[in-house]
């Protein structure tokens, strides 16, 4: 990279201020440009279900800092809408063309839908961003009926022990037998079902909605094991999809996230590398199958081994190998 290449940073959350942050360690001192589709600068994510949920922290003080002088250009509240990664531009709202001579894609994960689901009803709510947390915050304060959370892995335990905290009813809904499903194991979702129960959190598993009600004073879900919940409040934390819907048409393999090699260079490319939730590469340290990693670790640790490669490049790229791990704090303990 010289003086007068350009980086594009597309996301704005851990995985791009961190990719950022690293090129300007290693010495780039060209144009670098951070696209997000927030209106804010990146912050602490897992406090969405935490901390800014039950109001232990204010928006501000989530923000993360950058530890060098990043001298770049923010995009925020600018969605990217189109790569053409022949051209090395990407496309962003108003038809704006913006090139780059190196492209990290750090776009992360978007909410899944329930279908069925009243999505119109403003007391419906799903939870990725800021924005959400406050909402669901209004609308738990608006009346004094219990939260479903639909949902039992993380997020959704989250949000049901940060509800607790703000002194409301709670039942969580999961297809599964278990918390967390099966991604810790069954000793870790019987500890944290005897943990919930023992902070009143009431659990319907095994079932499902089968049908909504929806009224002016409350939400009535029918469920498939014939029980009925009435809520002033639903959270759908159902799990996320890779953002890659502004890559269309690029060239680049986004079956479940954007196909990777193990060294975080997009598949077939050799200037665009993809960092944190969104990248499916293959962690040799394990075997050559390409995953995906939902972590916060993961995306902070991603971005600053996908920035390092791309300064490299391609030729002198080294497999990023991490040891894959993560944390989780509710009702207190971590």
């Amino acid at each position: 990279m010289t003086r007068r290449d350009r980086i594009v940073v597309v996301g704005a959350g851990a995985a791009g201020l961190r990719a950022a942050e690293r090129v300007r360690e290693l010495g780039f001192d060209g144009d670098l440009v951070i696209v997000g589709d927030e209106p804010r600068r990146p912050y602490h994510r897992p406090a969405v279900s935490k901390q800014l949920l039950y109001g232990a922290a204010r928006p501000h003080e989530t923000t993360m800092p950058a530890f060098v002088d990043l001298d770049a250009q923010w995009r925020l509240g600018t969605a990217a809408t189109q790569l053409e990664a022949d051209r090395r531009v990407v496309h962003l709202p108003g038809g704006e063309e913006m090139r780059y001579d190196g492209l990290v894609i750090a776009t992360g994960l978007v909410p899944r839908h329930l279908p069925g689901a009243p999505r119109h009803d403003p007391r419906v709510r799903v939870l990725r961003t800021a924005g959400d947390a406050a909402a669901i915050k209004r609308v738990i304060a608006a009346n004094d009926q219990p939260v479903v959370v639909i949902g039992t892995g993380f997020t959704g335990c989250d949000v049901a022990a940060s509800a607790r905290h703000l002194g409301r009813d709670v039942t969580m809904i999961g297809r599964s037998n278990g918390l967390v499903g099966d991604a810790f194991g069954q000793e870790i979702g019987r500890r944290l079902i005897r943990l919930h129960t023992k902070h009143r959190t009431r659990l319907a598993l095994g079932t499902q909605v089968r049908n909504w009600i929806t009224t002016k004073d409350s939400l009535a879900l029918h469920l498939t094991d014939g029980q009925l919940l009435v809520a002033g409040c639903v959270v759908l934390a159902i799990g996320s999809v890779p953002s890659t819907t502004w890559l269309r048409g690029s060239g680049l393999v986004i079956e479940d996230g954007v196909l990777c090699e193990s060294t975080c260079f997009a598949s077939g490319v050799s200037d665009v590398v993809v960092a944190g939730d969104v990248a499916r590469w293959p962690n040799l340290r394990f075997d050559e199958v390409p995953r995906r990693v939902e972590h916060w670790i993961n995306a902070v640790e991603m971005g600053r081994a996908a920035a390092e490669n791309l300064m490299a490049g391609r030729m002198s790229a080294v497999p990023f190998t991490p040891l894959p791990r993560v944390w989780s704090t509710q009702y207190g303990v971590r």
